[in-house]
């Protein structure tokens, strides 16, 4: 089984990962941000990496989807190539950070990847608000995303909503984590578990 969780940059993706990686013995995969050669030089200078960050990007999350294909484990994934090509290339492009020439180049990569891959199993989605998002990511303090601007984050979570009303390739599962604390509070954890329970077996 392959569920995978989506959602803006500071929702709360690699956490929730975690916590049902834990509950239901799931494997969990990771985004790769640690290993990225190319986070700090995109968020100090996106015109120029962000052709190169997205392409790593992609091939990072291909490569997961390729082992989820292989694997005879259920497998909880953070983040989803969608993301990748539906909401974050296409907004660099918008904001004039990627050239045509690129994006198509990497619309082009996409779509043949996405020919050889299945959706996941169910789709989690973290729907959150901008103030939400900028609270998460000043707690976790990393450096490379002190440079991000509430506008930036703004156009990402428009892209999010859009994608997200026209996502047709499985099920889907909405939580809105602005009013819950899944990590402090066992019940909005247990809340979201049955949620999940109901999708993937059918329980009301």
């Amino acid at each position: 089984m392959h569920i995978a969780i989506a959602g803006n940059i500071g929702a709360g993706k690699t956490t929730l990962t975690r916590l049902l990686a834990k509950h239901y013995k799931w494997t969990p995969q990771f985004e790769d941000v640690v290993d990225n050669p190319y986070l700090d030089d995109f968020y100090n200078a996106m015109e120029r990496w962000s052709f190169n960050l997205q392409v790593y990007f992609l091939n990072s999350r291909f490569r997961q989807l390729l082992e989820i294909r292989n694997s005879k484990k259920s497998i909880i994934q953070d983040r989803t190539i969608y993301e990748d090509a539906f909401i974050f290339a296409p907004n660099l492009h918008a904001m004039g950070l990627l050239t045509n020439r690129d994006f198509h180049n990497y619309r082009s990569l996409f779509d043949l990847m996405e020919s050889v891959v299945d959706p996941p199993d169910l789709m989690i989605y973290l729907r959150s608000s901008i103030p939400n998002l900028v609270s998460q990511i000043h707690k976790r303090g990393r450096d490379y995303e002190n440079s991000i601007s509430i506008d930036y984050l703004s156009r990402l979570n428009e892209r999010y909503e859009a994608w997200i009303h026209d996502y047709k390739k499985g099920k889907l599962l909405i939580i809105d984590v602005d009013n819950i604390n899944f990590v402090d509070n066992p019940e909005d954890l247990g809340e979201i578990i049955n949620k999940i329970d109901a999708q993937l077996h059918g329980l009301f």
